[in-house]
């Protein structure tokens, strides 16, 4: 597309596997697992007892009681993240032009906490004593808000909602806002907070969910022949946007530079993925036509796969077709093996490790891979193991509920 060079200074998680960057960075590196059985909640009677459950967060690092009880969960991990990502970048808001800071941060499915719990107060107690903090709580841009007001910005500000391909989707329209030159930095990502009594019932209804109550750290296999559904999961992922010439006056921190944004839709079914992976191979080919990059130059794919029996076959099929006879010998991996599918977090944090992948010379791996599927084309699974490697350029791809696909390159910065 062209226009201004837009790069990633800050990075900031919580997850399954960790809330911080380091510790997220270390368990994926090792194939550390994050999925256990379910603690928030009494899980008695319930099909599915276990999934990727933020365990070890604790607000009051980063609230006070009063701002703990007037956020969702899904904000509060927002924040924490992005405060995080802005620590990391170095970045001090006081030194910049307010109205050239954006906030892009999305979810999937909001306070979905804050709907059950109130849908309680109304049964129990009566409509007079629903919360007046109801509706803030629960609106999927309380987190891009809340960002905002912490920081003071009065820049371009909205939450994304796009399933799955949320957070994805909020890194490229963060990208795009810097490419035209309309801002100098977003702050963008995406958050979920849906392990709740009727998050796991509901995702349990439609049988997308595995089954694997007894060893749930083994739940999660990515084009595994054995997959039986995906291991639902929450969390959040944000990253700082920055002009490249922006940052380097700053002598800002550098991860990598976004190359390509591609977006598109299966136009097919609200839940399955187009059969013939029209959508995904779409994305994929218009994310590299934007980088103006080549198939045989990308170093590494972070796959979408959630360990669904079809749409793991459907998208090795879709990189089989899209890298051709180079499809068999470029890393693929799926890193929710390890962490479960965050939802409208996936693509943000599946980012962060696209962008900790290229500095540190890692591809992450697939666990729980024992026996190869032979519908899922022959390709490069990095089964199990981590793998050192120098990664130029990586690929990131995010496929969502109503057809919704993305896809993100990025690369070394070169001068």
């Amino acid at each position: 597309m062209g226009g201004k060079r837009v790069v990633i200074t800050g990075l900031g998680t919580v997850a399954p596997v960790g809330c911080s960057k380091e510790t997220f960075w270390s368990a994926v590196c090792h194939g550390k697992s994050g999925i256990k059985t379910i603690k928030g909640f009494d899980t008695t009677g319930f099909e599915v007892r276990f999934g990727g459950e933020i365990q070890d967060f604790d607000p009051s690092l980063w609230f006070d009681q009063k701002q703990t009880r007037r956020l969702d969960p899904f904000v509060q991990y927002a924040f924490a993240a992005a405060k995080m990502a802005v620590d990391d970048s170095g970045l001090d808001f006081s030194k910049e032009d307010p109205n050239r800071v954006g906030v892009i941060i999305g979810s999937g499915m909001g306070g979905l906490k804050e709907i059950e719990g109130q849908h309680t107060v109304l049964l129990e107690r009566g409509p007079s004593r629903v919360s007046p903090f109801m509706i803030t709580k629960l609106m999927i841009n309380a987190a891009s808000g809340y960002v905002a007001i912490y920081y003071g910005l009065r820049g371009p500000n909205l939450g994304v909602v796009s399933a799955c391909a949320t957070g994805a989707h909020a890194i490229g329209e963060g990208f795009r806002l810097l490419q035209r030159g309309d801002v100098d930095v977003v702050i963008s990502g995406g958050c979920e907070a849906v392990i709740t009594p009727l998050g796991v019932a509901a995702f349990s209804s439609m049988k997308a969910l595995s089954t694997r109550n007894s060893n749930p750290h083994l739940a999660s296999r990515p084009f595994e022949r054995d997959r039986d559904g995906f291991v639902l999961a929450e969390g959040a992922g944000v990253i700082i946007l920055e002009e490249l010439e922006h940052a380097r006056k700053r002598g800002a921190p550098v991860y990598a530079e976004v190359l390509g944004y591609g977006l598109s839709a299966d136009g097919s079914h609200m839940a399955a993925p187009d059969p013939d992976g029209r959508g995904a191979i779409y994305a994929m080919e218009s994310a590299l036509q934007d980088a103006q990059c080549s198939p045989e130059n990308v170093s590494y794919i972070n796959a979408h796969a959630t360990s669904t029996p079809l749409g793991d076959e459907i998208e090795a099929m879709s990189i089989s077709k899209v890298f051709n006879n180079y499809s068999k010998r470029i890393p693929v991996s799926s890193t929710k093996s390890m962490m479960g599918h965050l939802l409208g977090a996936s693509g943000s944090v599946e980012l962060i490790i696209c962008a900790l992948a290229i500095c540190e010379g890692v591809i992450p791996p697939t666990i729980n891979y024992e026996n190869p599927d032979p519908k899922c084309y022959g390709l490069d699974f990095v089964p199990n193991n981590a793998r050192e490697a120098k990664i130029d350029i990586a690929m990131s791809n995010s496929f969502g509920f109503g057809g919704h696909n993305v896809t993100l390159l990025i690369g070394r910065v070169k001068k």
